[in-house]
């Protein structure tokens, strides 16, 4: 089934570890051919001695997606390149000037990082991308990584043979399965995991609802009773496959710790099918059969994914490859970058200045693994 519907896309592929048939007429790259509008009103990045390409890509559905290389101005010959696969909300990975966001900081540094390409794309919807964000599910998304990570190739500029993956909050997770098959696994030189995730998607909810409900202030006795809830609501929803007005009219006391209210087709502004599609993930299979140089770190006060997690991909890729993977828990970093002084803080979005200890620490093992290439 899988097959015939490659083939109806135009998408050859088969699987993680499998073999890749080169031809993916839609997932093409525009090389700036195409007239993607760039959003009124909205300047560009720019930097010092640093070209900043914007171009696109078209995936399954059609729509093209916004895609954005920087390299150094003066290099030559064909470069490493680092390739962002971001987090799950619907903003963009454009890093204007004046920007205050902490992922948008790390990002203006990495594109004035001399020997290196920064590529990034914006999922559908965002930013200058076609389609609507909001209704993209998890496959959809996926599929405009997948169709970036084929379009180095087009680049005389990138060596699509050095390529590192930066994966950020869903995208620390998921970055190893970017890459489809054999051929362009063998491409990565090495990950980078931010704020990732690795057990499946229902204990991923049961763990953030009851930091959550920590948060707001409920006693250890009132945290205990709301997972009892929780517990059967998520079970239900993505074990099951229930709907939440199902589940929710044959369950009105859970009504309450749903986090979207009335809402009952979205959590955190994505569709459903999106979270069933992350449940049917086995993240733990994709990070054990990694064999490449992985940097997995984990803030202090990131209150939203668990340091377990972080830990067990670095256990993994460290099984098939003794010290391949490097566990840092970073001090005072929340979820992504930021930088907070409490958990209260960081629930809150109270924010401290940011700290440019975390863009070094990219940095510095991107500068490692090249000089032990």
């Amino acid at each position: 089934m899988r097959l015939k519907l490659c083939l109806e896309l135009g998408i050859w592929s088969l699987g993680f570890g499998g073999a890749c048939l080169s031809y993916f007429p839609f997932a093409r790259f525009a090389a700036g051919a195409d007239s993607l509008p760039r959003r009124s009103n909205v300047l560009g990045e720019s930097y010092p001695n640093v070209d900043v390409i914007y171009d696109s890509v078209v995936v399954p559905h059609g729509e093209r997606l916004r895609t954005i290389i920087t390299r150094p101005h003066d290099a030559k010959g064909k470069l490493a390149v680092i390739v962002v696969a971001g987090w799950l909300s619907c903003d963009s990975v454009e890093a204007p000037s004046g920007t205050k966001d902490a992922t948008g900081l790390v990002f203006q540094g990495l594109a004035r990082m001399p020997g290196f390409c920064l590529f990034r794309v914006d999922k559908q919807g965002v930013g200058d991308s076609e389609g609507n964000c909001a209704e993209t599910d998890f496959e959809s998304e996926l599929a405009g990584y997948r169709a970036a990570f084929r379009a180095l190739r087009s680049y005389d500029f990138i060596d699509p043979k050095r390529v590192y993956v930066l994966g950020i909050s869903n995208g620390g997770g998921f970055a190893p399965i970017i890459p489809e098959c054999d051929s362009e696994q063998s491409q990565v030189r090495g990950y980078v995991a931010v704020g990732g995730w690795v057990k499946t998607w229902f204990e991923h909810m049961l763990e953030i609802e009851r930091r959550r409900f920590a948060l707001m202030g409920k006693s250890p006795a009132e945290v205990n009773e709301r997972m009892k809830g929780a517990a059967t609501l998520y079970h239900d929803w993505l074990i099951k496959n229930g709907s939440i007005d199902q589940i929710l009219s044959e369950r009105p006391e859970l009504a309450e710790l749903w986090p979207e209210g009335k809402d009952h087709l979205h959590l955190y502004d994505r569709p459903l099918a999106f979270y069933q599609q992350l449940q049917n993930l086995n993240l733990a299979a994709v990070w054990s059969r990694v064999k490449v140089p992985t940097l997995v770190l984990h803030g202090q006060y990131d209150w939203i994914m668990s340091r377990e997690d972080h830990e067990l991909i670095a256990q993994y890729v460290n099984a098939n490859r003794p010290g391949a993977a490097r566990f840092i828990e970073v001090p005072e970093m929340g979820h992504t970058f930021q930088h907070y002084l409490s958990f209260a803080d960081a629930f809150k979005g109270k924010g401290a200045p940011f700290d440019p200890k975390v863009t070094r620490l990219v940095i510095d093992w991107l500068k490692e693994q090249q000089t032990k290439s």
